[in-house]
């Protein structure tokens, strides 16, 4: 557990923010979704509220707390042209492009076909090599929830009190298999690491891992979840295993961050979602922690009804919060979190920005 005294990171030392963020901008309305299946409960009315954008005090936040480099994660084909396009207005962010696992069926409705959807992904890419500011395929992958498959979900959620889920992305694993290999194909032809999701897929995605590694140099397994084995067969090929606050909850959990290897450690914020809450097992190593640091990495929040310009929203993720993940982590590996963020830095550009 971190000591009170424990400093604040230097302001000169280095983050950088693996977020997941409706990719046109940070909003106040956090039920304006780029994954249906990571919705909050809430009404129709609550989603119809209007939309303040605060993106300017997000950044600013995120500048304060030592954050220099943010990257936005595609979920689709229009979420990527969105995320390319904010990530060209800002010297501090940058994108992935790629095709979120709920969302692969639209390749197949795209009135061009699948191939040509596969064409625009990769046009998008080549055409903006030069800039640099996409940085690698994704977010892709395989994702089962409640051990079934989304179309059976669907079904299940209509059983359900969940009924305002919107379920038009829901996407079988039969399609989600065949567009993540495609999106192997997409990581070969352009040379960029992939951005990498699993859910509750059994040997599923550690065999079509497996099966395609020569196709991509590097990969991160994002908001990481599984058990130590599957933490394990991960970093056997030599893929990096991102860690946030959802890869926290339990001590389950917490046992797999003590293990990651650190030379195939990221850390994220997978903002707006996946914030660190009283009752995850991870908050023991932040309660404590200085109130300099606190004040720095998680600043003042209103609830969204009450919400104040300049202050974050309470149950909002943002990239500031980088810096509370990274204490925490230190605090579970029994290490400096100075010396952890040099190494994380390194990790990370030495994955997406070589």
């Amino acid at each position: 557990m971190l000591p009170k005294n424990t400093r604040v990171i230097s302001r000169k030392m280095r983050l950088i923010a693996l977020l997941l963020t409706p990719s046109h901008e940070l909003l106040i309305q956090i039920l304006e979704l780029t994954s249906p299946m990571e919705c909050s409960a809430g009404s129709i009315e609550e989603r119809e509220l209007t939309l303040v954008n605060d993106f300017a005090s997000v950044m600013e936040r995120a500048r304060k707390a030592g954050v220099e480099r943010m990257i936005i994660t595609g979920g689709s084909l229009s979420e990527s042209i969105e995320a390319l396009s904010l990530a060209e207005s800002d010297a501090h962010l940058y994108t992935t492009v790629g095709c979120h696992p709920t969302r692969c069926g639209e390749f197949d409705k795209h009135k061009q076909g699948p191939d040509h959807y596969y064409e625009q992904l990769r046009d998008l890419i080549r055409s903006h090599s030069l800039a640099k500011k996409i940085v690698a395929i994704g977010e892709c992958g395989l994702g089962m929830q409640y051990g079934c498959e989304y179309d059976e979900i669907d079904s299940l959620l209509r059983r359900s009190s969940l009924t305002d889920y919107d379920r038009t992305h829901f996407c079988p694993i039969s399609v989600q298999k065949k567009y993540f290999l495609r999106q192997f194909d997409l990581a070969e032809e352009t040379g960029l690491p992939m951005f990498l999701h699993s859910r509750n897929t059994g040997n599923d995605f550690n065999d079509m891992i497996k099966a395609n590694r020569t196709k991509f140099k590097h990969g991160v397994v994002h908001s990481f979840t599984g058990t130590v084995q599957e933490m394990q067969d991960l970093v056997s090929m030599n893929l990096h295993i991102g860690v946030n606050g959802c890869s926290m909850k339990t001590e389950e959990n917490i046992e797999v961050v003590k293990a990651i290897p650190a030379n195939l450690l990221m850390l994220e914020t997978d903002a707006p979602w996946c914030d660190i809450r009283p009752t995850h097992a991870s908050y023991q190593y932040w309660k404590n922690c200085s109130s300099d640091s606190k004040e720095l990495y998680t600043p003042e929040g209103k609830k969204k009804e009450k919400f104040e310009m300049g202050l974050m929203v309470k149950s909002r993720n943002e990239p500031c919060t980088m810096g509370q993940v990274l204490h925490i982590v230190a605090a579970i590996r029994g290490v400096d979190p100075n010396e952890l963020a040099e190494q994380v830095w390194e990790n990370t550009c030495n994955v997406f920005f070589p």
